[in-house]
């Protein structure tokens, strides 16, 4: 089975405690709500300590064009993701020696923060010397469930092409599509929750050249994916495409949603597999928000500590769209595991969908 062999994770520079976002939004939101300071308590109830941002306070000060915008996004994104890349080609954590570019038959370029054509990918190709033929696979759209949809795309091809070698490159500029007009309670609640990231995972085949590079004597293998979507669900969770940018969608039904339509999702999917959620001992899921988490421990009736690293990641990274998932990866990879033992990524994004990964951690050979 395709193996994930390295994760990196890469924070923007501009970091910021929960205390200033709390007082930039006050100072916003004021004249638009009477009840400000109930619905501030979002800040501070949150569960969140401080955030990553790719761009300081001052620049949310006044109000930004698209393209403007935008153009950051291609800037700032492209730069980010190759120094992600660099640190997962060389995680001496994982591996033991330096994985060369063009050891890279294909590159999964996960994104839904800004708009790029040609796609980063290309853009990443011409700082980093990957071979001229490495395939390239843009997502973009997926949301917080970009990163688990990356590897699930990964594992594919990697049964198809066991010989081959994959990045998955999560990248997402969410401070950029902050409207400073928009004073919704959508753009409210997103102002506390959402942040910038980046991270990366290598993952390679049964018979890729890769294998004897990796340090770790046990990682995590790819036992099966699955993709669900709910019908007509578009006003869940998402970008309402304006003028001005991308304004943020985000129900406040999404933990209901999450109580009565993952649970059954999840254990049919591992029933297929022959596996119940007692076998699972790693709960790598995407941390959405507080609310969220809470929901994922309702209702696959989990003990709270299954998402001990989830909430970690959430309180100091806050919710960074699809790399967060990765962030969650990485500090499991980065505890030792026993032969045997069952993993299952979560996320849940636009669509409304989720998706699922399986892993098992197995001895190295």
């Amino acid at each position: 089975m395709p193996s994930i062999v390295s994760v990196s994770t890469y924070n923007p520079p501009h970091t910021l405690n929960q205390e200033s976002t709390t007082e930039f939004a006050r100072e916003l939101f004021t004249e638009s709500y009477d009840d400000i300071e109930r619905l501030l308590k979002v800040f501070a109830n949150g569960q969140i300590d401080q955030r990553q941002f790719a761009v300081p306070m001052k620049w949310f000060e006044r109000e930004h064009t698209l393209q403007e915008k935008n153009d950051l996004y291609i800037e700032l994104a492209t730069s980010f993701a190759v120094k992600v890349i660099q640190k997962c080609l060389y995680n001496e954590m994982f591996l033991k020696e330096k994985v060369a570019e063009s050891d890279i038959d294909a590159i999964i370029l996960v994104s839904s923060s800004g708009m790029a054509t040609p796609s980063l990918d290309a853009r990443i190709m011409n700082h980093l010397p990957f071979s001229s033929h490495t395939k390239r696979i843009p997502l973009w759209g997926l949301g917080c469930a970009g990163g688990a949809a990356g590897v699930s795309r990964a594992y594919e091809y990697c049964r198809g092409f066991p010989g081959e070698n994959v990045l998955v490159v999560c990248v997402e500029l969410c401070s950029l599509t902050f409207q400073r007009n928009d004073h919704s309670k959508s753009n409210l609640v997103g102002t506390s929750l959402f942040a910038d990231g980046v991270a990366c995972a290598l993952i390679i085949g049964d018979q890729s050249d890769l294998r004897s590079r990796v340090k770790k004597e046990i990682v995590p293998n790819i036992l099966s994916t699955e993709s669900t979507l709910m019908p007509n669900s578009e006003d869940v969770m998402g970008w309402d495409v304006k003028d001005s940018g991308l304004h943020v969608v985000f129900s406040r039904d999404i933990p209901t949603i999450i109580k009565a339509w993952l649970g059954p999702n999840v254990m049919d999917f591992l029933e297929k597999t022959q596996l119940g959620l007692h076998d699972i001992s790693s709960f790598i899921a995407h941390p959405g928000g507080k609310k969220v988490l809470e929901a994922y421990v309702e209702t696959l009736q989990l003990d709270e500590s299954m998402t001990s690293v989830s909430k970690e990641v959430l309180r100091t990274h806050g919710n960074m769209s699809s790399p967060t998932i990765l962030y969650v990866l990485e500090q499991f990879m980065l505890n030792d595991h026993s032969e045997g033992e069952y993993g299952l990524m979560a996320a849940l994004g636009p669509g409304f969908c989720s998706e699922l990964v399986l892993l098992q951690w197995k001895e190295w050979q």
